[in-house]
């Protein structure tokens, strides 16, 4: 469960942090190349749904062995004697 938690809590933000900070500088180097608002209403919010959904998908590679295990059966469990 611990690792779970520190996925969550932890390289989430990290993952959506960096989401940030590839936008922001994606926005101002559009900006300094002379990119007009019918970029910032197109091109650029496709790039930025694209990113969060990569983002996304990859912190649900990341946590679904955490969520795997926290579920799993055991098969091979030996049944209970009834009193």
């Amino acid at each position: 469960m611990k690792p779970l938690i520190v996925k969550i809590f932890i390289i989430l933000p990290l993952i959506l942090f960096a989401d940030y900070i590839i936008l922001a500088l994606l926005g101002c180097s559009a900006c300094l190349f002379g990119s007009g608002d019918d970029f910032y209403c197109g091109p650029f919010c496709i790039i930025g749904k694209i990113l969060l959904l990569i983002s996304f998908l990859f912190f649900v590679f990341l946590i679904y062995p955490d969520i795997k295990n926290l579920y799993r059966h055991k098969k091979n469990a030996q049944a209970q004697k009834e009193a």
